[in-house]
């Protein structure tokens, strides 16, 4: 078993997923005209916006705050440091290419999960990639795979993984045992998660922008104080990442480590084309009230998640003066070195209180998005769910104090399988995508709300909820 995972691992991550998630990017980046740079402003236009009359979704707000609990997980903090460790300097600039690109399939896949989404029993909005699969392309049982890789992978071992290295930070910075960590970081989220998707979206709404905010505070501080060294890192990311200053710097690998190592960490970090994140953008009420706009949305959670808070933790390393090839030092353990560098002691509290918050916010986040997969399967019901619930606080227990090499990598092997689906569901459907684009900007010239009305798109006729795209 350990091989055939092994392999599958080496397929996706190796071959289909690299070079597919970038070559979906700028596929999506050239067939909707560079929508995400041209019309940067229109995300925030439509994450500040709110409908209030509408109670069968969360607020745009809720989504994106709710998206980025799970995007911004310990892989900000010490993912970034390994991207550097091995990849050099360079690491950094082909992470923002490839969030960069990552903004249009982010966008892409968001504005189909808004589309294609229906009413659970109660109400409520439910959706994504199982979703539009189903009804855009009529495979029902693809979108089974689908939410059967997410709810493996998503809603159970990946939190593991958050337990695990928020264990592994406790236990480090106030040398409280792996065991009583995992307990109280279960209960805590039991009391989130027990509430549902709306009880989620609440408690991300209140902590994500505190955790982000204080996050970037700190590396603005740290800039001001290195204020005179800046100027020479941002041409040193710039020249390392064509392999020009590595040599020099002692790193090896050159181009090819810089852009596979800043790939990974970019794609890895923000999920984008992943099928991750529209799943909660599935469960939003648009305002304005197109998918489009939600497409909007998402594709700013990944500029914050990796032009922002990654690249944060990335300057606040290499201003420290930390980062040694061959040393040995990566990881969490870097990135704790660098930051007491610049505030001595305090240091590396600072950090095991940013990856608590960070991990224990992703936590919540996958679990959402597990919910809206059981909801697809038919297992939306308040005794399936209660009993995925209590499969996600027995995880997080174990994760702290367990590391099973193989477990983990049997949730990977699950995510590349949902990535691989999802990216050629898109594509499929970059058609649909693109029209509901021009419709959208179509109507900001003619100086009218965007409104998206089911009527309007004939084709897809029995493919969608007329009903809550018929109402203005």
């Amino acid at each position: 078993m350990d091989t055939v995972i092994g392999f599958l691992n080496t397929i996706f991550w190796g071959y289909v997923l690299i070079y597919g998630l970038i070559a979906v990017g700028i596929f999506f980046t050239l067939r909707l005209k560079f929508v995400q740079i041209v019309h940067f402003p229109e995300m925030f236009r439509a994450v500040t916006r709110s409908n209030t009359n509408d109670r069968s979704g969360i607020t745009p707000f809720q989504a994106l705050c709710t998206s980025l609990a799970s995007r911004v997980g310990t892989g900000n903090l010490a993912g970034v440091a390994v991207a550097l460790y091995l990849g050099g300097p360079g690491a950094i600039f082909w992470m923002w290419v490839v969030a960069l690109v990552g903004m249009a399939t982010a966008y892409a896949e968001s504005t189909l999960a808004q589309l294609y989404k229906t009413r659970n029993d109660e109400g409520q909005y439910r959706g994504g990639p199982a979703f539009y699969i189903a009804r855009g392309l009529g495979l029902p049982w693809l979108g089974g795979v689908f939410s059967v890789c997410l709810i493996l992978a998503f809603g159970l071992v990946f939190n593991a993984v958050q337990s695990n290295s928020i264990a592994d930070a406790v236990q480090g910075a106030f040398g409280v045992p792996k065991l009583w960590t995992g307990i109280a970081v279960a209960a805590l989220a039991g009391i989130v998660i027990f509430g549902g998707i709306r009880q989620i979206a609440r408690v991300a709404e209140i902590i994500v922008p505190f955790m982000a905010v204080a996050y970037l505070l700190m590396a603005l501080y740290v800039v001001i104080v290195n204020i005179g060294q800046v100027p020479a890192i941002i041409m040193l990311i710039l020249s390392s990442a064509f392999g020009l200053e590595e040599a020099a710097a002692g790193f090896t690998g050159g181009l090819a480590a810089a852009m596979l190592n800043g790939v990974k960490r970019g794609l890895f970090s923000n999920e984008a084309g992943m099928g991750s994140a529209p799943n909660i953008a599935a469960v939003a009420t648009p305002d304005p009230h197109h998918p489009s706009s939600q497409g909007f949305v998402q594709a700013l959670g990944v500029f914050i998640d990796t032009l922002l808070i990654c690249t944060a933790t990335a300057i606040m390393i290499l201003l420290s003066g930390t980062l040694a090839p061959d040393s040995g030092v990566t990881g969490t353990q870097l990135t704790q070195v660098a930051m007491s560098a610049h505030i001595g002691w305090a240091g590396p509290y600072f950090i095991a209180v940013a990856i608590f918050f960070f991990a224990f916010t992703s936590v919540i986040g996958n679990y959402s998005y597990a919910e809206n997969a059981m909801t697809f399967l038919g297992l939306g019901g308040r005794g399936p769910l209660m009993i995925l619930r209590g499969l996600v606080v027995l995880m997080v227990v174990w994760g702290a104090y367990e590391s099973v090499a193989t477990v983990f990598d049997a949730a990977d092997a699950s995510m590349g399988l949902m990535a691989t689906i999802n990216l050629v569901a898109i594509v499929l459907l970059s058609g649909t995508v693109a029209k509901l684009t021009d419709d959208y900007f179509a109507q900001r010239r003619s100086g009218r709300q965007p409104v998206f009305l089911a009527e309007a798109f004939p084709e897809l006729r029995g493919r969608i909820d007329a009903d809550i795209w018929s109402r203005r």
